[in-house]
């Protein structure tokens, strides 16, 4: 992972049962953070969730990218005890929720909250002390 070192701002904690990077607003940030994402679900033994959370993870990434300037936040809470759901988060500097829209069949873009709604258990924002975080979970299988 060292060659992605660079596209990380800051590590904020990877041990225990929650992990936090910030990213900077930058386009090497989708792949670092699917990496990172894909690597602590390894780590949790929680490989079967690691390619849809981070192709939800990238498309939340990208959003922000796309909208905002200023660190990206991703954040992630292994399920617990009775809780059998991964919470995925992903804050950025804009106060402004993202909304969702169609896309039409020729459109290059614009399906990404679909792609999560339809992917997840469920999903949402709250705004921060700065900006917003928007949020998911996904089921454990079995």
């Amino acid at each position: 992972m060292g060659s992605l070192a660079w596209e990380v701002i800051g590590v904020i904690d990877t041990e225990g049962d929650w992990a936090e990077w910030t990213f900077p607003a930058d386009p090497g940030a989708v792949r670092t953070a699917r990496s990172v994402v894909r690597g602590q679900l390894r780590r949790w033994e929680l490989d079967s969730l690691g390619d849809l959370a981070a192709l939800l993870v990238s498309e939340l990434v990208t959003n922000a990218l796309r909208h905002a300037t200023g660190p990206i936040g991703v954040r992630l809470v292994r399920p617990s005890g009775l809780n059998g759901v991964l919470l995925v988060e992903v804050s950025d500097p804009l106060p402004d929720p993202p909304r969702e829209r169609v896309a039409h069949p020729e459109d290059e873009s614009g399906r990404g909250l679909q792609l999560l709604a339809s992917s997840c258990r469920r999903w949402g924002t709250r705004p921060g002390e700065e900006g917003k975080t928007v949020w998911f979970e996904l089921a454990l299988p079995g």
